[in-house]
């Protein structure tokens, strides 16, 4: 499967968002356990939003930078359920705030449901 690494993209509230702008950084709530930062492709950002944000409308999606984030960025497989072949990426350290390149507010259809995004070209 060919990925797309220009454009990375993380969900959270635009309340974690806030905080970690005044940190300098996000480390989500899974980091101290999981050891790393969930992001995703803008094609494959439905999946965990369905998965565990369902219906919720206080998204932000932070679009990364990949060549800003200053720790290790792995491809992985994601979890049970997911297109065997999809491989998220996975940034091994803390998302620095400098790496956020552009927050939009992310909300599901009418239906609750999220939909995929289109990458933009580099």
């Amino acid at each position: 499967m060919i990925h797309d690494t220009h454009t990375l993209v993380h969900l959270c509230t635009l309340e974690e968002w806030l905080t970690a702008r005044q940190a300098g950084g996000y480390r989500p709530s899974s980091f101290e356990d999981i050891g790393f930062v969930h992001l995703s492709t803008p094609a494959q950002v439905h999946l965990p939003a369905n998965r565990l944000f369902a219906g919720r409308r206080d998204l932000v999606l932070l679009r990364v930078d990949p060549a800003r984030v200053g720790s290790p960025v792995k491809w992985e497989p994601g979890v049970p359920g997911d297109p065997e072949s999809m491989l998220f990426p996975h940034l091994y350290g803390p998302l620095p705030v400098g790496a956020v390149v552009a927050v939009q507010e992310y909300r599901p259809g009418p239906d609750g449901v999220f939909a995929p995004l289109v990458a933009e070209q580099s």
